[in-house]
């Protein structure tokens, strides 16, 4: 039997904590590293897109699962549910439809690696705390912070898949330049998917109402926040008719 592994806890979500800042930090003061900014000439081993999304999202959703099944005390049902119902159904998304029909180009496999360590103990984090830490009243599930929380995440999931769909159409097949993205939130924003994505895990993050969770809005906020501005600026450094009231990553804001 599993007991709440509370200094662990504290430990890494402070870790995410500063890990998101500190990335925040380095991309400002760095070029961009990752996708169309890694340019020809790396020497890094590269793996296939789909590939490696599959690998490096994949144990985000087997971490929970296995402890969900190797949990032998009895977890707060909502708690089993909210892991289920939001982390393990984002994460299910992403490692059997994103990774399987993105058309991205290949990565180097350090990238690959990185990201599945973070998903790896960020999934045992998530799902630490909701089985073994987490305590939730039986009024919960009709508190309006779980019903806020509950309903920008799925606003969140919605946006992040729309435009993927969107991303992954923009091209033909063999086609390698870059195109305007356009519809949905693409039509106010450069970074819609990023978009999505945040406001999914901030609203788990509320559905929740736990450190962990925060601790995790925070990090995706840092880590890929930024990738919306790199794309904003690459837009308008490419394409003289980009649109200039289009923001980076929030609709008439920023």
């Amino acid at each position: 039997m599993m007991h709440c592994w509370e200094n662990g806890i504290h430990v890494l979500c402070c870790g995410l904590i500063l890990g998101g800042a500190g990335h925040l930090v380095g991309v400002r003061t760095s070029q961009a590293s990752y996708g169309r900014y890694l340019g020809v000439s790396t020497t890094a081993r590269k793996i296939p897109a789909r590939v490696a999304w599959f690998f490096q999202e994949l144990p985000a959703l087997l971490v929970p699962l296995l402890m969900l099944v190797l949990t032998t005390s009895r977890p707060s049902g909502l708690g089993r549910h909210l892991l289920l119902g939001t982390f393990c159904l984002h994460y299910f998304q992403r490692v059997f439809v994103y990774s399987l029909l993105t058309k991205g180009q290949p990565f180097p496999m350090d990238v690959m690696l990185t990201a599945a360590l973070f998903c790896t103990v960020n999934g045992f984090l998530q799902a630490h705390y909701l089985l073994h830490c987490a305590q939730y009243e039986d009024d919960w599930a009709s508190d309006c912070r779980f019903l806020m929380g509950l309903m920008m995440f799925l606003i969140g999931m919605a946006i992040n898949i729309h435009s993927d769909y969107i991303l992954r159409n923009l091209r033909k097949s063999g086609e390698v330049v870059y195109k305007i993205p356009k519809g949905g939130l693409f039509e106010y924003v450069s970074g819609a998917n990023y978009f999505g994505e945040i406001l999914e895990w901030f609203g788990y993050a509320i559905a929740t109402w736990s450190l962990p969770t925060l601790s995790f809005a925070l990090f995706s906020l840092c880590f890929i926040g930024p990738r919306a501005y790199h794309h904003h600026r690459f837009y308008h450094e490419h394409f003289k008719d980009y649109p200039r009231l289009r923001k980076a990553l929030i609709p008439f804001i920023f």
